[in-house]
């Protein structure tokens, strides 16, 4: 490893040592080569080419979807002391020329740019008069059509290999499952680049999942645990943005909507104070968190259920990102699926695509209502073993209420079997309750020997039975999303008798919100800061609020939560102790050292 890449993290972004595959990505893009770099949010993507970027002769053009990423990374570079910029609509003329005089005279480190500009045949010619170092492809998620942030610009930066072959290009993205990850590597001839893929595990990050039976109650509860931090807090409909962030306004928490409904400007100034103030609430749609780069959330809830696994992943990777602990908690009810299947059904996407949206449905609702680990199912349908049970999922400190479904598990399985194995659940379902439908009748599955055979049982209960079979892996639904119900080979023992079932009883309510809060094993919202540190600790982050101010950038940008964590604990006596604390790289400890440790040293 080339000591410059080391004297760069050190001397630039102020860490000792790379974590993860950060240094195998680093040395193959910075020799020229293409990847694939597929990392969880908090797991250090930007490194990952902002390094490779400094090492290599030219500028680095990172293609980024939204206004508020560029303006954050452009931010923290430049307080890094890198030479950054961005190019977008939020410009005046006169300052879009400035930045494409600095690119063409080589003046800049990095340039970020959306794919709409990017792919302008004026932008183009820019950049074949640079010389460009790499092209970074930030959330190449973006490309897929099968994604919930689909954008169709994305698909044609491909050309970029065409236009510019011997430019090294990195793509990343914290949400992929494999159908993305193909679609990534097909979309932007990507079909020679070297795949990174770090485990999708945020392990700062704690999972609760309850049913829904008192909204306001149990959020009040949930926000109990969580006074004066930062937080997001999800809904399906606009109306539920507003009318839950005035019901948190008048109990006094800071909370703000944003929704697509809104004024642009209004949506600006909210979601401007959220990353720049400390202890603001957003309440808000899921038109809200893509590119938000927030380090210090402390918890991410869900009021609805979200559409999909990939969904729920990403959003509530938006907390924590600083790996400092963290908490995603989701309520969820019936209605919510109705809902849901209501949006799917009347939108205009292709037969197939609604095919898909339902069984990702599904397969969300069957991770809410399962009674295994949370960590393991969420990161299995990344493609990922996880070798638990984690002990910090809701699942873990509390197991569920579960009751023996070993028969109708058998039941199921069996009308599944006898049917042929060709259709879904809602078929399946018709023929085990006996119902005497027109596909029933014209199949002549009312002839089958497990036609009837679950009349005793009504719909709701048969449904959620199936939903915990897929998720317990009884079941498969084919991969290419038409929702047919399989068996799996594990299916085999349970047919047999082999191998007991147990599921989890239906509308389990949560237990007191005392018990829970004890029990979350330093996942919740604290950041285990103890008494006797409190007062630093507030003047540490009053400190990081008035110099955020007076320059102009986000709190996190000067410092993030957990560099003064490590200043906390340290408590570092001059500007040598300060430089080796973790995240203070040189230009920072120039521009703010003197000031922080003012503020240490008063206190002792």
């Amino acid at each position: 490893m080339p000591s410059t890449a080391l004297d760069l993290l050190q001397s630039v972004f102020g860490y000792s040592s790379f974590r993860g595959q950060q240094q195998a990505v680093v040395e193959h893009v910075g020799e020229g080569g293409d990847a694939l770099v597929l990392m969880p949010t908090g797991g250090g993507k930007s490194l990952c080419y902002q390094i490779p970027a400094l090492l290599r002769q030219g500028t680095g053009i990172v293609v980024s979807p939204l206004i508020a990423l560029m303006q954050d990374q452009v931010d923290a570079l430049r307080e890094a002391g890198v030479n950054a910029a961005f190019l977008n609509s939020s410009l005046n003329v006169d300052d879009q020329r400035e930045v494409e005089r600095q690119l063409l005279a080589g003046e800049l480190n990095l340039l970020y740019v959306a794919p709409e500009r990017l792919l302008t045949g004026r932008f183009l010619g820019l950049l074949e008069r640079t010389e460009v170092a790499l092209f970074a492809i930030d959330e190449a998620h973006c490309v897929s059509q099968w994604g919930h942030d689909f954008r169709p610009e994305y698909r044609e930066l491909a050309i970029l290999h065409q236009r510019f072959p011997q430019v090294p290009r990195i793509a990343l993205t914290a949400t992929a499952d494999p159908r993305t990850r193909d679609e990534i590597v097909e979309r932007l001839s990507l079909q020679q680049a070297r795949q990174f893929v770090s485990s999708f595990d945020r392990p700062n990050i704690g999972y609760r999942v309850a049913l829904r039976h008192n909204a306001k109650r149990q959020l009040t509860e949930f926000l109990e645990g969580h006074q004066g931090e930062s937080g997001i807090v999800y809904c399906l409909s606009r109306k539920k943005v507003d009318d839950t962030a005035a019901w948190l306004a008048e109990m006094g928490i800071e909370a703000l909507p944003y929704h697509a409904g809104l004024e642009a400007t209004t949506r600006a100034k909210n979601q401007k104070r959220f990353l720049r103030e400390d202890c603001v609430v957003m309440v808000a749609t899921v038109a809200f968190g893509m590119g938000i780069d927030k380090p210090d959330v402390r918890f991410v809830a869900h009021l609805d259920l979200p559409r999909s696994i990939e969904g729920y992943y990403q959003e509530t990777g938006r907390g924590g990102r600083d790996g400092l602990p963290a908490e995603a908690w989701m309520i969820y009810g019936l209605s919510d699926v109705v809902t849901m299947s209501q949006m799917i059904a009347q939108s205009e996407s292709a037969d197939d695509r609604k095919r898909v949206e339902r069984q990702k449905l599904e397969s969300l609702l069957a991770y809410a209502e399962a009674t295994a680990c949370r960590r393991q199912l969420l990161l299995g349908a990344f493609g990922e073993t996880y070798p638990g049970p984690c002990g910090h999922c809701d699942n873990c400190i509390e197991p569920p209420k579960t009751w023996d479904a070993t028969v109708p598990a058998q039941k199921a399985l069996s009308a599944v079997y006898r049917s042929g194995q060709r259709f879904g659940s809602g078929h399946v379902i018709d023929i085990l309750r006996g119902e005497e439908t027109e596909r029933v009748l014209s199949l002549d599955h009312h002839r089958l020997t497990t036609f009837g055979i679950g009349a005793d049982m009504d719909e709701k209960q048969w449904r959620s039975v199936f939903r915990q079979l897929l998720a317990a892996g009884l079941l498969e639904a084919d991969a290419e999303g038409y929702g047919t119900l399989r068996l799996t080979a594990a299916s085999r023992e349970v047919l047999k008798g082999g191998q007991p079932v147990r599921l989890r009883e239906d509308a389990r309510p949560e237990r007191g919100s005392r018990r829970r809060r004890e029990n979350k094993i330093a996942v919740g919202g604290s950041l285990g800061i103890e008494a006797y540190e409190q007062p630093l600790w507030d003047e540490l982050r009053a400190l990081r609020t008035r110099l955020a101010k007076q320059h102009g950038v986000p709190p996190y940008v000067v410092f993030h939560d957990a560099t003064l964590l490590a200043m906390l604990r340290a408590l570092p006596a001059n500007e040598g102790e300060m430089g080796r604390v973790s995240g203070v790289g040189d230009a920072k400890l120039k521009r703010y050292g003197s000031d922080f440790l003012a503020v240490i040293n008063a206190q002792n």
